[in-house]
């Protein structure tokens, strides 16, 4: 975790993922389609497959939920893309048996991503995991420790790496026009739609035991199961964890940053008492080696005095201020009387399709993909951390080369949760 990422290589690599959505169109008519599996096929499990479809050069000879009509409907959607049916499973240790498969695409809620990322590991098969890459900072780094002895090719879902405004403001930044960064802001603030909070039976069709696997096994409620388990701390961990992230790792690799040195948190739940359990207002600071970073996010509806900016970062150099949404990106020069400049790029792309391309586009070439695990483990080491810094109201302070928080016994102890019987948890360092 020491080694700091070259400035250049994230214009680099999520360039490559460009190219691949070509090359991988024009490559599937000569070469076999790659035989792939899925292992969560709600929401996103269904986005992710259907951007490998519309890549192309692949088929799904697999799919895995505890959710049957998951299941139901991801065939249906399947469908309208190949001929077969793919092969449905509950266990995901079954569908890794499947005879043939080269490939698993895991979209699974975040407590359910090292078991299958690392099995996976060990059966040879390359793959593509959803953001955060663990749930836990011990977690991932058995996961990394599985993918490097693997040797396969392993991407993780870091999709703004892909995004050309993200792309051409990194550029223009690592090139020192906007001078050396001497702080960064980032924020999101949205309203979160909060699902019905009631203690209920779960549906029919899922098994909420399976669901819950090696986290803790909480009463069920549609605000915490499929798609509201974000806001769970036993399950998303909150905000910052599944949102931020996006922006965190992107400011990360744009400054040629692996992990901070030190982090502060704080912020509580203000306004959705009762309906969540994570932070609906936080700030976070992140000192790390260049400059600090500053996070802060309020959930909760508040009417913003510029929508444009409630969603990105803010760049602040010596020479210039640069801010970065998803859709454009403006470079204010210091000084009075200056031009504001305003880029957006020519032209729109779907950062799923691109950054899945690239993933099949490594498959083939063997070559290492835009976001491989080492990567998305510091990104989500950075906002693990955040919130054991919030968890244990204290500052931390992270030795990078040791993994660990000196003189903190609460916030070593968060760094692995336990898993619950029978699973075991796979960090044993």
């Amino acid at each position: 975790m020491t080694n700091r990422i070259h400035r250049r290589e994230f214009v680099k690599t999520a360039t490559s993922g460009a190219l691949g959505i070509g090359s991988i169109a024009r490559g599937s008519a000569m070469e076999s389609k790659i035989r792939m599996g899925l292992i969560g096929c709600g929401w996103y499990g269904m986005v992710d497959l259907k951007a490998a479809f519309k890549a192309g050069g692949i088929e799904a000879v697999a799919i895995c939920d505890v959710d049957s009509q998951h299941l139901e409907q991801g065939i249906s959607e399947i469908e309208k893309f190949q001929e077969f049916r793919p092969k449905t499973f509950r266990d995901y240790r079954e569908l890794l048996e499947t005879p043939g498969l080269e490939a698993v695409i895991i979209a699974t809620p975040p407590q359910w991503h090292a078991l299958p990322f690392i099995a996976a590991c060990q059966k040879k098969l390359d793959i593509y995991c959803e953001k955060p890459l663990a749930y836990d900072i011990r977690e991932g780094r058995a996961m990394v420790d599985a993918a490097r002895a693997s040797g396969r090719v392993i991407q993780v879902g870091f999709q703004r790496r892909q995004n050309a405004t993200i792309q051409e403001a990194a550029e223009y930044i690592q090139e020192g026009k906007a001078g050396k960064i001497i702080q960064v802001d980032v924020q999101i603030h949205y309203e979160a739609k909060i699902p019905d909070t009631r203690i209920q039976a779960p549906p029919p069709s899922l098994e909420w035991d399976w669901w819950c696997g090696p986290a803790p096994m909480l009463p069920y409620s549609p605000s915490i199961g499929h798609i509201a388990w974000r806001l769970e701390a036993a399950y998303g961990n909150g905000h910052l964890v599944d949102w931020g992230i996006h922006w965190i790792d992107a400011i990360r690799v744009i400054l040629g940053e692996t992990t901070p040195l030190r982090i502060y948190a704080a912020g509580g739940i203000y306004s959705l008492k009762g309906k969540i359990t994570t932070p609906d207002t936080l700030c976070a600071y992140f000192e790390f080696g260049q400059c600090p970073v500053v996070w802060r996010h309020r959930i909760w509806g508040a009417a913003e005095y510029d929508r444009e900016v409630n969603n990105g970062v803010f760049f602040y150099g010596e020479k210039s201020t640069v801010v970065v949404t998803d859709g454009r990106w403006i470079t204010i020069p210091r000084g009075e009387n200056l031009e504001r400049r305003i880029m957006e790029p020519s032209q729109s792309v779907d950062t799923g399709v691109r950054h899945m391309s690239n993933f099949l586009e490594c498959i083939r070439s063997r070559r290492p993909p835009a976001c491989p695990p080492l990567e998305a483990f510091q990104s989500t080491a950075t906002v693990q951390l955040a919130m054991i810094a919030l968890t244990t109201k204290s500052p931390v302070n992270w030795d990078a080369g040791k993994e660990t928080i000196p003189d903190n016994a609460a916030a070593v102890k968060l760094l692995k949760r336990e898993y619950r019987a029978p699973w075991s948890h796979p960090y044993t360092g």
